[in-house]
């Protein structure tokens, strides 16, 4: 049987794919935030913070579908 996720390596210590992905869209998701400034994303909620998180776990659940 083969594994469709691949365990990253770090110093002999296997890290979860999970773990991976968190990374990942964590990047995106601080890549992103400038542009969102410059937009106003934050101005269209009322609760800007719990549209940040939604936001972040967006990216992190089409980071889990696509790869």
């Amino acid at each position: 049987m083969r594994q469709t996720f691949p365990e990253l390596v770090v110093g002999g210590v296997l890290i979860s794919p999970f773990v991976t992905y968190l990374g990942a869209a964590l990047a995106l998701f601080l890549l992103l935030r400038p542009v969102l400034a410059q937009v106003g994303f934050e101005d269209l909620f009322s609760a800007p913070p719990v549209a940040l998180l939604s936001l972040y776990v967006v990216i992190l659940t089409l980071l889990i579908v696509l790869f």
